[in-house]
């Protein structure tokens, strides 16, 4: 197997993890109507069962970090797709409300580990011209497994007042799928085995990936990295957020929050209502949320083509900028007395679309890039499960809000958060294109 083809296959067999978050996320969209009735519950009810994913994802991501040190990258991956099908046969075997909470916990743990390994895995074992494409390829599974729970709900929903459980027991099939792949054919990241003295191990995994070039443009700077924190003292919570150290995860939780606080989960999730509320019918409801799903899967194979082009910061500003008319438009839509459904779908159409080419993948580049070796791992973990825990808020406000104010409130909310996105991006957020991670290390000044 030459070196790209054995990089593109490790890369296929880690984004199976982003495949199975986009399956959690969206698998909920199709059922939420039959989980309501089914369970006799409120609005406030129903936003807890959909957020209480994003509670377990928070539990996840702030813990991973320091597992993924210690442990492997590669060992946590395959907890997580254990995760995976255990908690998907509990949620749909659920027989009450409290044990479809308990597994809606289970499975985020497993998308919120997913969200930080993921990402850090790939950016470790990836050339640097490449890599802002390969991590993004994990936002990319994570659209199809959006785009993947939306069909089969929309082809499941009329098998019976049981099809709730079928659209929720999906992802065990994909879990089982991933754990294979992952126990057969799987290598660990060359910089966590470099920073376990398997130096032999590492150079073997560079030279699949990459040849001989890889190693010797690399493995210097990497060893050179390494071997200076071999000297400091293990790096202590607290730590991250002193001095230079605090202001580069200051940044990176800040974009982390930023691409959640703009409302892209509840859109997801909810979709099918808020097309409710424009007049569709439930079909044709379901039907929109695919083409939501197609369009978040297409628009992010655009980000894959532009992030080594043009650019991690220009994606984002450009993003924002989308984002901040389409949710303008909906404001206005839903402010007045009724609405037209193929405005409202193509408005969210142009929103899923600007954020999807830019925030969805290019917040998960940032952060994996801009964090040097020695704190990656525990800030990683913090920043994304600060971003799980602003998923979470929200997730739950979101039918809150709409119930109580209306949906103009709502997307008027994320528009303000949007705006504050396109500033804060411009002004705070460095360039990382095309830089190794020990050079963009020596830019931010960490070294």
């Amino acid at each position: 197997m030459n070196n790209n083809r054995y990089l593109y296959w490790i890369t296929f067999v880690a984004i199976n993890g982003g495949l199975l978050f986009g399956l959690n996320m969206a698998g909920i969209a199709g059922a939420t109507d039959m989980i309501k009735s089914e369970f006799s519950l409120t609005d406030s009810g129903l936003g807890t069962v959909a957020a209480l994913l994003t509670i377990g994802c928070l539990i996840g991501a702030l813990f991973t970090g320091n597992f993924a040190d210690k442990y492997g990258r590669k060992n946590v991956m395959i907890a997580t797709a254990v995760l995976y099908i255990v908690s998907a046969l509990g949620c749909a075997l659920s027989n009450s409300f409290f044990s479809l909470a308990a597994f809606r916990v289970l499975s985020g743990i497993a998308v919120g580990a997913t969200s930080v390994v993921g990402p850090l895995y790939i950016s470790e074992i990836s050339p640097a011209q490449k890599r802002g494409t390969l991590v993004s390829m994990n936002q990319f599974a994570i659209t199809i497994g959006i785009l993947l729970a939306y069909v089969i709900d929309y082809w499941v929903m009329d098998w019976g007042e049981n099809s709730w459980r079928y659209m929720m027991v999906v992802p065990a099939f994909f879990g089982t799928v991933y754990l294979v792949l992952l126990l057969t054919s799987f290598p660990k990241s060359p910089r966590w085995l470099l920073s376990q003295g398997r130096k032999e191990e590492a150079i073997k995994v560079l030279e699949k990936v990459g040849g001989k070039v890889l190693i010797e443009s690399e493995l210097p700077e990497m060893e050179k990295s390494i071997f200076s924190e071999r000297n400091k003292p293990k790096i202590r919570f607290s730590e991250l957020f002193k001095g230079k150290t605090g202001k580069i995860v200051l940044i990176g939780t800040i974009i982390a929050a930023l691409q959640q606080i703009t409302g892209i989960n509840a859109v997801i999730m909810f979709s099918p209502d808020i097309f409710q509320v424009a007049g569709s019918a439930k079909g044709d409801s379901m039907m929109q949320s695919m083409i939501v799903g197609l369009v978040n899967f297409l628009m992010t194979i655009v980000a894959l083509w532009l992030v080594d082009k043009k650019g991690r910061k220009t994606l984002l500003l450009w993003g924002a900028t989308g984002m901040i008319f389409s949710l303008a438009y909906l404001t206005y839509a839903f402010s007045m007395p009724t609405q037209h459904g193929v405005s409202v779908l193509i408005a969210l159409l142009v929103y899923i679309s600007f954020f999807a080419a830019s925030f969805a993948p290019v917040m998960w580049v940032i952060i994996s890039e801009i964090y040097p070796n020695r704190i990656k791992g525990l800030a990683m973990s913090f920043s994304t499960a600060i971003s799980w825990l602003c998923t979470f808020l929200t997730v739950y406000f979101a039918p809150v809000i709409q119930g109580a104010l209306g949906l103009n409130y709502l997307f008027g909310i994320f528009g303000i958060f949007s705006v504050i996105a396109f500033v804060f991006v411009k002004i705070w957020i460095p360039e990382t294109k095309g830089k190794s991670l020990e050079q963009i290390e020596i830019e931010l000044k960490l070294k």
